[in-house]
């Protein structure tokens, strides 16, 4: 039986190809974290307002014209 020889616990397939994936799914994480809390910081800031919220019906696609930017 041949013996495999070109085995190395620090080659791509070993410990450093586990802390390259790691570390890449780890920056992913980073990167769409701080994107939401980016995203959810610059819409807390835009208040809006109902305008004739008894003319809003529930399965009416045009309830987006209710909604206003309050300035």
């Amino acid at each position: 039986m041949a013996e495999n020889k070109s085995r190395s616990l620090f080659s791509l397939h070993g410990i450093t190809g586990m802390l390259i994936a790691t570390l890449l799914l780890l920056g992913i994480l980073a990167y769409l974290t701080m994107g939401a809390i980016k995203v959810q910081s610059e819409n807390s800031t835009k208040y809006y307002q109902i305008e004739n919220p008894q003319d809003i019906d529930f399965s009416n696609p045009d309830n987006a014209k209710h909604y206003k930017l309050a300035k």
